[in-house]
Order: structure tokens, then sequence, then C-alpha cells
């Protein structure tokens, strides 16, 4: 009696032991190709996890989930963050995963004359940012970015986010890539370049405020430098600036033809309206146009004019270029 109690228990563990095993080192759907964003939010427990992960149908059984983990000591290591999972993984895999914080990243690439408001938007599609990077305040970097102290503290960093190609966790908080990307400005203003500035008696943010201009104005680099000689000649004048980017970011749009009645607009960003640089930067400008802001092209003309397809027209004298206006921007 007792020998068969014995195999009768013995077969009843092995195959408990193999039903175990195959669930733990084999995955709900080893074929999957499907990849799902899972989050594991901060402060959520094991229950609620293990069923989040059954609801989406990643894994078979919740309790089981639970269980291992209890089993190898991980059941308070799973970390809160966006996880890349599949049921292709196993039990095994997906705790090693979430025990070690392996979390979901993407490469992201914010282009030259991003605003704020645009880079928040790319962000939000991409890796659903944790807050809103347009919002973020120079005051709470300004000990950080010695770049920023010429910045009132309560401007946003419009200017200074650097466009580029970034590597960004899924759900990262907006203050960390604001911080990564400030750090890449600071890389690419170097001291070389710091030390020109000053030399011309002007500020980083007198600089970023003309790149954002011509980063919006004009395409080539050659254009960009000869804009930049014009502008910096129409400020010595006292002219107004007369930059159409200025007007399409006081009023959201995307066009070549400002009307009279935008140009009226009551703005410390309208550079018809008001002489000098506009009161902060209208875009996130590249290298390209920064380097165009520091390094201007001395010329002969005081009026360009920037057609659709991206060319560039100058001219000396004001009826040439109202000419040239009538003639491609009917």
């Amino acid at each position: 009696m007792k020998k068969q109690v014995f195999i009768i228990s013995f077969f009843i563990f092995f195959f408990l032991f193999l039903f175990v095993f195959f669930e733990v080192y084999f995955p709900k759907d080893p074929n999957s190709k499907e990849q799902i964003l899972f989050e594991i939010k901060r402060g959520e427990g094991l229950r609620e996890i293990s069923q989040n992960l059954k609801e989406k149908g990643i894994i078979k059984n919740a309790t089981l989930f639970q269980l291992y983990t209890f089993l190898n000591g991980t059941s308070r290591q799973l970390k809160a963050g966006y996880y890349f999972v599949s049921p292709a993984f196993s039990l095994q895999q997906l705790v090693e995963k979430f025990a070690k914080g392996k979390v979901a990243k993407e490469r992201v690439t914010i282009p030259e004359g991003f605003t704020l408001k645009e880079i928040q938007e790319r962000l939000k599609e991409t890796i659903l940012i944790k807050g809103d990077i347009s919002q973020l305040k120079v005051k709470d970097f300004k000990e950080e970015f010695d770049f920023l102290k010429e910045v009132p503290e309560n401007s946003n960093l419009e200017g200074f986010l650097f466009p580029d190609t970034y590597e960004f966790f899924y759900g990262e908080k907006a203050e960390e890539i604001a911080r990564k990307m400030l750090t890449n400005f600071g890389q690419k203003i170097n001291a070389e370049l710091r030390k020109e500035i000053e030399r011309q008696g002007k500020s980083i943010y007198q600089i970023v405020i003309m790149a954002s201009m011509l980063e919006k104005e004009v395409k080539t680099l050659e254009d960009k430098k000869l804009v930049s000689g014009i502008l910096w000649k129409r400020l010595e004048k006292a002219m107004p600036l007369q930059v159409d980017a200025t007007i399409n970011f006081i009023t959201g749009k995307k066009t070549i033809k400002i009307s009279l009645e935008d140009l009226q607009i009551d703005s410390p960003y309208n550079t018809y309206k008001y002489k000098g640089l506009p009161i902060g930067p209208i875009s996130n400008p590249g290298l390209d146009s920064i380097l165009a802001a520091i390094y201007p092209k001395e010329s002969e003309f005081w009026y360009y004019l920037s057609l659709p397809e991206g060319k560039t027209i100058f001219t000396k004298t004001l009826q040439e270029h109202n000419f040239f206006k009538a003639k491609y921007l009917k």
C-alpha cells in the first residue's frame, strides 16, 4: 500500500514539475512576432502586474507568474517603466527583463527648426513622454547650464533644445529629456565659438535668437550667412528686421504670404512692428544656423526673398525686392 502511495505521489510531483517547468521556460506562443508595449506603473503590486500580463495575452497563468517571482526572489524587484514584451517570451525571460529594468528605448529624431510645441508632439507620439517639455522654465536649469545665464528665468527653453537624433526611454520625464538636449547644445557651442561670440560683443542668447530666425527663413548655409549679414546690418542701422517667420511663430501658420492683418499683431515677436531682435527664439536651430549667426557674410544686399522651392533672391533696393515679390509671390 505504501509503495502504491509513493508511486502515485512520485508521478503527481513529476507531472507537476513538468507542468511548472514548461510553463516557466516555454512561452505562451513561441512563434509570435508581436511586440507589445507593456507598462509597469510605479507602486503597482505583483498581482496587478501579473493580471495585466494575462489580460494583454502575454502569459497564460497569472498565479504561476506570481509563484515564480516568489520562488526566485524577484517579487519585490520588478521595476516600473515601459517594456517591449511578446507572447514569445517565457516567464523566465519576462521576469529577468522586469527585474533588471530593461525598459523600452526608441531613437527619436528632432528636426532642425522644430518649435517646443512640435518637439512635445513628436515625443508624445513616439515615447509617451511624461510631462510637457514646452512648459519647462529656464530657472530650473540655469545652475546646470551656464549658457542660460542671460535668458530670463521665466522663459521656456525655446532655442536651446538642440535638434539631433536621440535615444530616449519610453515614458521618460520631460525634465530628463530636456537635460539631454541642453547638454548636447552645450557641447556643440564649444569654447572657440563662445570666445568668438564674446569677441563680437554679443551674447549666446542673441545668437540663438538670430539663428532661430535663419533656420525658418532660408535653407542653405550660404544663404543663411548672407541673410545673417543682412539682419545684423539692419539691427546696426536701427531698421526693423521684418522677418516673416516671426509672424508665423505668432500665428502658428506656415505660409510665405503674410497678411496685412497679421503684420499688425501686437506682439514682442513681431519684427515688423518692433525694432530689434524678437523677445526670444522662434525655433530650435541647428548648428548651420548657429554658425551663420556667428559668422555672417557681408554683402551689398539689404533685402532677400525666400521662394517656396527653397531658393533665395537677394536684392540691394526695396524697389527690386518688391518687383520679385510681385513676380513670385502672387
